[in-house]
């Protein structure tokens, strides 16, 4: 596994970029800055590793990674991409169990690394970064509940349609199109939903085809977001 590089500690300011440490004090986020381990890392790098020993918290300043998880079989399956401001290795710094995922650096970036009891202590400190962090916790396991009931329910077609409908919502229009820029791969997709790029390539077509899909330039445009959903609803409960 390729190691981040270590690099001399940035200030407090890069901090202000991780939301569960928003509305924190300056000098708050000044005395954090100088207790992390900040680490540049390039793309293609292993972060963490699953059923590694707990090591810490990442604090996503710059650049993109990916968590990988595994069905009960093994297989690997990209769980989310994540970015600038989010954080990653929560869960064993909480239990002190072993990480449960890969982490994977998708671009070069930066990350500040803070110690499992340290980052325990600023939960128990600071009122406000305990409650959004109790937030993400919720939001996790939903997540990561839809991911299961998809991955163990659904049949191929419409965990694509249900991954498009994600990426679609977050760019969605009153009048029912949106624009999904870039345009995802379909390798990436395929990774998302535990299955093939030739499969995605043939749904996508397909929805093509139905008049749900559109390629252009600025990225791939879902022209009825409403029918798509209604897709994925009527599948879930006939599941």
């Amino acid at each position: 596994m390729a190691r981040a590089t270590a690099t001399a500690p940035p200030s407090g300011l890069g901090l202000q970029r991780i939301r569960l440490l928003e509305g924190l004090p300056a000098e708050s986020l000044e005395r954090l800055a100088a207790n992390c381990s900040w680490r540049r890392f390039t793309a293609g790098q292993v972060l963490l590793r699953r059923d590694a020993p707990v090591g810490g918290v990442l604090l996503i300043v710059q650049g993109q990674v990916r968590i990988d998880i595994y069905t009960a079989a093994g297989r690997q399956v990209a769980f989310r991409d994540l970015g600038e401001g989010d954080i990653v290795g929560e869960i064993a710094a909480i239990d002190g169990g072993r990480h449960s995922a890969d982490v994977t650096a998708l671009t070069q970036g930066l990350a500040a690394a803070i110690a499992p009891a340290a980052f325990r202590r600023l939960l128990a400190e600071h009122d406000e970064v305990g409650d959004r962090f109790m937030q993400h916790l919720v939001q996790l396991i939903r997540l990561l509940s839809d991911k299961v009931v998809e991955l163990s329910t659904l049949g191929v077609r419409n965990r694509i349609h249900g991954e498009i409908l994600r990426l679609a919502r977050a760019t969605a229009t009153d009048g029912g199109a949106c624009v999904i820029s870039p345009a995802p791969r379909h390798a990436d997709i395929a990774a998302r939903i535990s299955t093939t790029r030739e499969q995605v390539t043939r749904e996508l077509s397909a929805l093509s085809r139905a008049g749900l899909l559109e390629k252009t330039a600025q990225g791939l445009v879902v022209t009825d977001i409403g029918r798509l959903a209604r897709s994925v609803d009527e599948a879930m409960l006939q599941a």
